[in-house]
């Protein structure tokens, strides 16, 4: 047991499995108390199991720790709500939030349905907004009634949100939406004290194991690739040591640790008043400009690489 989070108060949202699972567990080992929370459906959302959130609670009692079970649907905002209350009304406070439920409907996007997008966008952007909404209320009424806050955020984005990955529109749309969503509420949610920040993993769970990369691991890439690896950082997100970094998306592929950077400005030109004069123009800055990078953050590059304007 360390104690990183010795007296916090965190809510974990899909954590009853993989790195939602582990999240929980790592902050309950640095002390703190934890709101299990996990719908405990199936990886395309359907269905609900409250027993795998019952079992993480009973993993972190058995370590001693304090755990509560909540299986709200996080894209319903009025749970949401009510799974904060929860934790205030339980533990007096709040001061973690991990925002880390999702699911998964891959498709290519001339075979995706309405509902396939519809559903992954509530689940994993709504669902963040949802729950950061309710928790950012109850911080900032903490301060303006002469209160002090120690408010940590971390969300979930992923390489194909910041990098992309084929089949992965709607997923990559809202896990995109979260890192955007990262960058502008920690600047809105700095003066209440409260930090916000994102991470982009890939871990072996049961989301990723059937998906190209992981699902011919051996054990020993499963052992490297362990959602554990996730949450070392997480914790210490959590902790007082973090408490001048926010609005970064931190980059974790087992025990690699990165900063994902945002959108830079590249090379720029005139353009002239007839478009059909930009061909020059264009094909000079995309010269000049890097590629996309591919799904492990470096440039595309050789013989297999895409077009420049992928």
């Amino acid at each position: 047991m360390g104690n990183l989070c010795d007296g916090r108060v965190a809510i974990v949202t899909g954590a009853g499995r993989g790195i939602g699972r582990e999240h929980a567990l790592m902050l309950a080992s640095q002390g703190a108390k934890v709101v299990v929370n996990d719908l405990g459906g199936d990886v395309d959302g359907a269905g609900g199991d409250l027993s795998p959130a019952q079992e993480v609670v009973a993993e972190i009692e058995a370590m001693g720790g304090q755990a509560l079970v909540n299986g709200a649907n996080v894209a319903d905002f009025a749970a949401s709500g009510e799974m904060v209350q929860q934790a205030i009304d339980a533990w007096g406070r709040l001061d973690i939030l991990v925002n880390n439920a999702g699911i998964l409907r891959d498709r290519m996007v001339f075979s995706m349905a309405e509902e396939d997008f519809d559903a992954v966008v509530n689940v994993h952007l709504k669902g963040t907004f949802s729950t950061t909404h309710h928790a950012s209320v109850f911080w900032r009424e903490t301060v303006k009634a002469g209160g002090e806050t120690f408010g940590r955020i971390v969300n979930t984005s992923s390489p194909s949100g910041i990098y992309g990955n084929v089949g992965q529109s709607n997923y990559g749309a809202a896990k995109a939406g979260i890192a955007a969503f990262t960058v502008i509420t920690a600047m809105e949610l700095v003066k209440y004290g409260v930090t916000v920040n994102c991470l982009a993993p890939a871990a072996y769970t049961r989301m990723t194991a059937e998906l190209p990369g992981f699902n011919n691991l051996d054990d020993e890439g499963q052992e490297d690739m362990g959602p554990r690896w996730i949450s070392v950082i997480t914790a210490w997100l959590c902790s007082e040591a973090a408490q001048n970094v926010t609005g970064r998306v931190f980059d974790v592929v087992g025990n690699r640790v990165g900063i994902a950077e945002q959108w830079h400005l590249g090379p720029t030109a005139t353009q002239p008043e007839d478009p059909a004069e930009l061909t020059d123009i264009v094909a000079g800055l995309m010269a000049e400009a890097q590629l996309n990078p591919d799904m492990g953050g470096m440039p595309t590059v050789g013989p297999g690489r895409p077009a420049q304007g992928i």
